[in-house]
């Protein structure tokens, strides 16, 4: 099997101020009905959110709610075969997909008191803290770029975005930084 590791190394970013890309990690996409989830909580000791775009995180893992019956599932990077196997057994018997993605994506985080107005720059949504509270998650749009979008924090977002793309909404960000910070 081929070594995957520099493909799953976070890319070189020139970011700016208030964006740094964030380490490596481990993603699946998990899709399924109410068993599957409660299966894979029991088995990822996390909750999988049921309420339409939250996050659940806990101990270096998340779940993000995608849809009504899929979601992303992150941990530490080391862990990743452990948490593939451990689903995958807690799962065998009932019908969802399984997916390793973490090759696909890197990630991005957005941080600080401008970190709300330097996504508005590129993002349609109502980032303010009343509309888009800290565990709210959602797809959406970033300059062009489709993104996962995961408030973390009052001043902190957490961006999933397309290996391909990561570059470019990097650079975005800290051209918007510009006028901004």
């Amino acid at each position: 099997m081929p070594d995957l590791s520099a493909a799953r190394s976070p890319p070189l970013l020139s970011a700016g101020p208030g964006v740094e890309p964030l380490p490596a990690v481990t993603r699946y996409v998990l899709r399924g009905g109410a068993e599957v989830c409660t299966a894979a909580e029991k088995s990822l000791d996390i909750g999988i959110p049921r309420t339409p775009c939250r996050a659940e995180s806990r101990g270096g893992r998340a779940a993000l709610w995608l849809g009504p019956d899929e979601w992303l599932l992150l941990g530490p990077e080391a862990e990743g075969a452990a948490i593939g196997a451990r689903l995958g057994e807690a799962l065998r018997e009932l019908p969802h997909s399984l997916v390793d993605v973490s090759h696909r994506q890197g990630a991005l985080q957005v941080s600080g008191a401008q970190a709300m107005t330097l996504l508005s720059a590129g993002c349609p949504l109502d980032l303010d803290l009343a509309a888009f509270p800290v565990g709210m998650c959602t797809r959406t749009v970033l300059a062009k770029a489709e993104v996962v979008l995961w408030r973390t924090a009052s001043e902190a977002f957490r961006l999933e975005v397309s290996r391909s793309l990561l570059e470019y909404v990097a650079q975005f960000l800290t051209e918007a930084a510009r006028g901004i910070i």
